[in-house]
């Protein structure tokens, strides 16, 4: 049986093939006129009643080329892109609810990164049309000063710069825009929100660590494995760490399924980050000895989580598997896969298993600072901050020991997303799936 053929050229299609006339022979001889030695059948007359056929029918030529196209030069002019209806923002409808909006759009600015994705809705979740991502170190030195660096707020607004243009290309309808940690903390962070509106008329909001715990649970839910009795989420970033402990066991007294920010049974925000763990212990050049440094200091922060001996036993029973949401755990996905450069849509989702990640972190503790620049999925801009994000990964296996971790290349973004078009209803309910259950196209 022959099997199928892909490209539809190949395959006898008629689509129109991209390709500029000349490139593609016009007006030369057919292959089939050809001799072997390169030449036409210029004399003989196997080539006359092909070559009148042609003359009949006359080259063909792109629109406007041609020996009797005027030869006038048209105008440069440049026209904004832009939808032939402007799209307005989400106006209350009957009921108070905003009405669903084009495009919604979800910007995160974090300690280390400028995060943005722009999405349209589709029937079990979104689209991402549009995104951006930017390593900005905002929270740079604030562990010594306490504020947030000139240099470090300047390369954030160009990036925020960046954000602006794209969001206003798309005419996006609805937006949020978070800042997290480094904000929240720094003693100018409200100084600087008030300079980016000024500067690139975005609106930025600080929110709380309990807030971007929520989202990240929003954001990575349709990676949870439904069949584990529960779920221990982290979100390593670059000032702050968050853990979640998501209860999968029981049903909602109604018999409903319950949403998976419903099934939070506890929280910590760690004031610890890659950035900030990096800047006390070193980063570039880190030693086996400070490794376990950085271990130890995660380890006692580990001790507060609330509840500890509940989930320690839950743990122990083998109910459990791990969520990580960073990007510690994508670069060690990304290396484990052996990309030959890092490809989001191949990392998210992958399952490692407790030995797998002892291997890993073994090995990029035997990579000295340029081998970790050298591999594609660490790089230059995380090669320096990668060992504190192991170190703190190392801390929270250390406690609990479970021995499957799911990669989520995802996290507080979609996390806007979702409860933004869950608040405009662009879902509907289809037995009873929610909103956060839906798998991010």
């Amino acid at each position: 049986m022959t099997a199928p053929v892909e490209n539809p050229h190949l395959a006898g299609s008629s689509a129109p093939m991209d390709r500029d006339p000349a490139e593609s022979g016009a007006g030369m001889p057919a292959a089939a006129d050809r001799h072997p030695d390169g030449k036409s059948h210029q004399g003989d007359g196997r080539g006359k009643s092909k070559r009148k056929r042609r003359k009949r029918r006359g080259p063909v030529y792109a629109p406007g080329t041609g020996p009797r196209a005027p030869a006038r030069p048209e105008p440069a002019v440049l026209v904004a892109p832009a939808p032939e209806v402007p799209i307005p923002p989400p106006k209350p409808s009957a009921n108070g609810a905003a009405r669903p909006a084009d495009f919604y759009g979800a910007l995160d600015l974090g300690t280390n990164n400028c995060r943005l994705l722009v999405a349209v809705p589709r029937d079990h979740g979104f689209r991402v049309v549009d995104a951006f991502s930017r390593i900005v170190r905002l929270g740079e030195g604030i562990g010594q000063t306490g504020r947030l660096g000139e240099a470090a707020m300047g390369r954030a607004i160009e990036a925020l710069k960046v954000c602006g243009q794209k969001l206003a290309y798309r005419d996006v309808g609805r937006t949020r825009m978070i800042a997290t940690e480094a904000c929240r903390i720094a003693a100018n962070g409200s100084d600087f929100v008030s300079r980016v509106r000024d500067e690139t008329g975005l609106e930025l909001e600080i929110v709380s660590r309990e807030t971007e715990a929520r989202l990240a649970v929003a954001g990575c839910a349709s990676l949870v494995d439904p069949n584990a009795g529960g779920v221990i989420l982290f979100d390593i970033g670059g000032g702050s760490s968050e853990l979640v402990w998501l209860d999968l066991a029981g049903a909602a007294g109604d018999g409903r399924r319950r949403r998976m920010s419903d099934r939070i049974r506890e929280w910590v925000s760690l004031p610890v980050g890659v950035v900030s763990l990096s800047e006390r212990h070193g980063g570039r050049d880190v030693t086996p000895v400070q490794f376990e440094a950085m271990v130890a200091e995660v380890a006692v922060m580990l001790g507060a989580f609330p509840n500890v001996a509940v989930l320690d036993a839950a743990v122990a029973a083998g109910e459990v598997h791990m969520l990580g949401t960073s990007g510690t755990v994508t670069t060690l996905a990304g290396v484990h896969l052996d990309l030959p450069r890092y490809d989001r849509r191949v990392v998210d989702g992958t399952w490692l298993s407790g030995n797998q990640v002892a291997e890993l972190v073994t090995l990029f503790m035997g990579m000295d600072y340029e081998a970790r620049c050298a591999n594609p999925c660490i790089g230059r801009e995380r090669a320096d901050l990668v060992l504190a994000g192991c170190a703190i990964l190392e801390a929270i296996r250390r406690r609990w020991p479970c021995d499957r971790l799911r990669v989520a290349d995802r996290g507080l973004r979609e996390g806007v997303l979702v409860e933004l078009m869950a608040e405009d209803g662009v879902w509907r309910p289809r037995s009873g799936r929610r909103a956060e259950d839906a798998h991010h196209a």
